[in-house]
Formats: C-alpha cells, structure tokens, sequence
C-alpha cells in the first residue's frame, strides 16, 4: 500500500466510519494525558464552521483523519490528526499532513500550529511532524504551558 492510493476528501463527520475514528482519537488522547491536558476535539466540536476536517480513504476503508482550524485570517491550527490501526506506517498521516499544509496555503494561511503530547507515547506524531518542517515552539492561541503539551509550529 502507498499513499498514491489514497482517496482525500472533506468530510461532514456524518459516516459511521469517521465518527468512529474521531471518537478513538479522543479515547486515546485520554488514555495518554491528563485530563486537563487533553485538547483532542470531539465530533460535535469538529464541525464548527472554522474547521474543516478531511479524511483519506483507501479502496473504501477510512485509513486517517486531520483537521485544520482557523484561528485568524492568517494562522491555523493542526487538530485531530488519526491513522486508523490497520494503516499505521503506510504514509497516511504524512499525506494528510501535506493535504492539509496545501489546503491552508491555498486559504492564504502563513502559519500552522499544532499542540501535542510530550510524552514518549507522542514521539511518532512529533517526529512525523518534525520531519514536515515544524519546530517547537511556544504556546499559542489560547493554550497555557502545559508540561504535557509540546507545543510546534511552521510557516506554510
């Protein structure tokens, strides 16, 4: 399996399928973070007009999901990134990661920012994330520091 194969789109979070993903996306934020600490939204959250959610497909089975959130005319924020367990380093969440790096460019959006856990359980997202170009950085929006949080971002 390759990442060419892989079917993009928007989503509505209406299908089974993706409503299911975003729900073990949030079980397992819980399942590695303190409470306090888990910034992961749930499906209702997700559909607020300034977010837009994709996932991909392959031959007809949800293999991720990401999110993208407008902050402002010019930043967004890298929410909800999930592969689902059957398509874990097949180069899902890289390709969603790029989707959504074009869309926001598209949009005119300079900055991407995302918030995610510090712990070894994280490492993989951090250095997918790392190997995208983004780099740590300080907390933003609305977030406080947070020992629990690693904070990145990088220009689009």
């Amino acid at each position: 399996m390759t990442a060419d194969d892989l079917d993009i789109r928007i989503d509505d979070l209406t299908s089974g399928a993706s409503i299911a993903l975003v729900q073990r996306h949030l079980a397992g934020m819980h399942d590695l973070s303190p409470a306090e600490s888990v910034h992961a939204l749930d499906v209702s959250a997700l559909r607020h007009p300034s977010i837009t959610v994709w996932s991909a497909w392959r031959h007809g089975e949800l293999a991720g999901i990401g999110a993208l959130a407008r902050l402002d005319s010019t930043q967004g924020e890298l929410k909800s990134m999930r592969v689902a367990e059957t398509h874990l380093g097949t180069g899902v969440g890289r390709t969603i990661l790029r989707h959504i790096l074009a869309a926001a460019r598209a949009e005119g959006l300079s900055r991407v920012s995302l918030e995610t856990g510090s712990d070894a359980g994280f490492l993989a997202a951090r250095t997918l994330y790392a190997s995208e170009g983004f780099t740590e950085c300080e907390p933003f929006g609305d977030y406080a520091p947070d020992p629990a949080s690693t904070f990145m971002t990088r220009a689009v």
